[in-house]
């Protein structure tokens, strides 16, 4: 069979190379896969209305195409094995056929024989397959090398460059490293900062959320302004001591999108020394609040409180409720992290701080739950009652709960006893990976995007309990 031509190929290639940012070997394998399930689609067609279908899943694997880069072509080809008596045209091929050509060929020997149809022949159906299934290819292999260029950054954050956006979300501009290509990264709102201007080309510092593996049109990469990681990754930029490891952040609580406008956002850190005679607040806040100054800047203004931590759980809830003087820390529940903070009544809002963010950070950030109480109104005595009666409905929760534990995981292991008894009885094939599932080309899944769940109310003296955000180590 003659070569079927495509005029321009070489400068086909070298466009979707330098359009996709693909290497041309990786766009010319697609190509060629693509034209081969063209073929596919041209062989099948000659079926349409006759009769039915007669090639199975794996009939075509013996089939490749070849490009010809020099006169700008393609060929399709087959490997056929050769046989005494021929089952199947398209797989197997007739000794005395080959014995015509060489006299050296064996029973058994494979030999690569060229099918291309011709152009005409080939068809507008076969045309559109091979058109879309390049897309398709093209797609696949520009979201596995951004998995493999972002997925194990040694730094993940990036500096990103504002080229559109779409419905709520920003969409941006970044790269792994000097040199390499630039990939788009989606910023959704909820990851955006309230004081941030996000103007076309305007760049910022993002913290790399995520490297999706859902196929998607749009964008794959996931990044964050709003991340705690971010402001760790700024101290360890601005404080040398972090970077030498005498300091060390301890745990971040951030709230950088308040659920009121009334409130700013605001961040706290947790820090350390390892070395006695190194301050690592000071270290952190720097000359005249130098260093500190340009981690808010860059937050576009966020507020920062950076506390000392301490393995004294009283001392480190005091320093937490910073700026507010704490006069007592009771820890009425150490076994529930539950304590009573007892603050002077001048200091009562400043410790509560405005709709409840300076508890809740603090609650975040230690780990406990943090009652601020009027030292002057105390009761400790009623208030033991009333924590007494709470540590008892903490322990029935706890009971109950691993009563049905204990239950579920008694079910499961009766249900797995089960499963493997029938198995024994009534033997099945394994389920091999993604059977009895159809993918369709033009079908693709697309991952949630829902806004975050509301924070939940505080009350005026009551922050809840929640888990620290802990800081990734320091390098």
């Amino acid at each position: 069979m003659a070569l079927v031509m495509l005029p321009g190929l070489t400068a086909l290639i070298e466009d979707i190379s330098e359009e996709k940012k693909l290497p041309p070997n990786v766009v010319e394998a697609a190509l060629r896969e693509a034209l081969l399930k063209g073929y596919e689609r041209y062989r099948r067609t000659l079926y349409l209305g006759i009769s039915e279908d007669p090639f199975d899943e794996e009939y075509f694997s013996n089939f490749d195409v070849a490009l010809d880069l020099d006169e700008e072509g393609f060929r399709v080809l087959a490997s056929k094995i050769i046989v005494e008596e021929v089952e199947s045209e398209d797989h197997q091929i007739a000794y005395e056929e080959v014995q015509q050509v060489t006299d050296d060929a064996q029973l058994g020997d494979t030999v690569v024989l060229d099918v291309t149809p011709e152009k005409d022949d080939f068809g507008r159906m076969a045309a559109a397959q091979t058109k879309q299934v390049l897309a398709q290819k093209l797609r696949d292999q520009q979201r596995r090398m951004i998995q493999e260029e972002f997925a194990d950054l040694e730094d993940p954050v990036l500096t990103a460059r504002v080229i559109r956006f779409e419905r709520q979300s920003v969409i941006m501009a970044v790269s792994s490293g000097l040199g390499r290509p630039e990939v788009e990264a989606e910023l959704p709102r909820r990851d955006q900062l309230p004081n941030d201007n996000y103007r076309a080309n305007a760049t910022f510092k993002v913290f790399l959320k995520e490297v999706s593996e859902i196929a998607r049109r749009g964008p794959q990469l996931f990044v964050s302004r709003a991340n705690a990681g971010l402001v760790v990754y700024l101290f360890e930029n601005e404080v040398p001591e972090i970077q030498e490891g005498s300091v060390r952040i301890v745990a971040v609580a951030r709230e950088a999108n308040p659920p009121s406008r009334a409130v700013g956002p605001r961040t706290k850190v947790a820090v350390d020394s390892v070395e006695r005679e190194v301050d690592p607040v000071g270290a952190c806040i720097g000359a005249r609040g130098s260093r500190i100054q340009q981690v808010v800047n860059e937050l576009r203004g966020e507020k920062i409180d950076v506390i000392r931590w301490s393995p004294d759980a009283g001392q480190y809830l005091a320093n937490s409720l910073s700026p507010a003087r704490v006069e007592l820390v009771r820890l009425v529940d150490p076994e529930g992290h539950h304590a009573h903070v007892l603050v002077p009544p001048d200091q009562l809002s400043l410790a509560i701080g405005r709709e409840g963010q300076n508890v809740r950070l603090a609650a975040r950030l230690t780990g406990w739950k943090i009652d601020i109480k009027n030292a002057e109104e105390y009761d400790q005595v009623s208030e033991d009652e009333k924590v007494a009666e709470l540590i008892e409905l903490r322990q029935e929760d706890e009971r109950l709960q691993g009563e049905a534990e204990a239950r579920l995981a008694a079910e499961q292991a009766t249900r797995a006893e089960e499963d493997a008894r029938l198995r024994e009885l009534y033997p099945i094939e394994e389920d091999e990976p993604g059977y009895g599932q159809e993918y369709s080309y033009e079908n693709e899944a697309y991952g949630p995007t829902g806004e975050p769940e509301p924070l939940e109310a505080v009350t005026e003296t009551e922050a809840p309990l929640e888990e620290p955000e802990t800081a990734p180590e320091a390098r």
